[in-house]
């Protein structure tokens, strides 16, 4: 019981969190990109991480509700996925230098995000 009420308060925590960074990404794309260079631009541009600074609230909320082996599971499960993204990271830099096209800081994450969806997965595919 207890785990579905910290699981519940976590996907509430973070849905509401990727809910208001979606808005503010679509409410400063389209105000900020049209604008000229300046302060209130970048302030604009930036206004989405509000919403990604909720989700980071949560997910440290939801560290903090969870047992110690789950704790340790999920440190394990992060540990492994940034140093699987350290190694891509890595070898798409020197790849870029062999003349590979440049890829946006923005993929670090997405690679960051499925290499930790991956970890878990095969953990829990072999914990079967």
């Amino acid at each position: 019981m207890h785990e579905k009420r910290v699981a519940r308060a976590y996907h509430t925590e973070l849905w509401v969190g990727i809910g208001v960074y979606a808005v503010l990404l679509v409410g400063s794309i389209k105000l900020a990109r049209p604008m000229a260079d300046g302060t209130l631009r970048t302030v604009l541009l930036l206004l989405p991480m509000l919403g990604f600074a909720l989700a980071i609230r949560a997910i440290v909320r939801h560290v903090a509700r969870i047992d110690e082996y789950q704790r340790l599971r999920m440190l394990e499960s992060i540990g492994i996925a940034f140093a699987v993204t350290g190694a891509l990271t890595f070898s798409y830099g020197f790849l870029e230098t062999a003349g590979f096209p440049k890829v946006s800081m923005f993929a670090v994450w997405i690679v960051m995000c499925t290499s930790w969806v991956a970890v878990n997965l095969v953990r829990a595919w072999r914990s079967r």
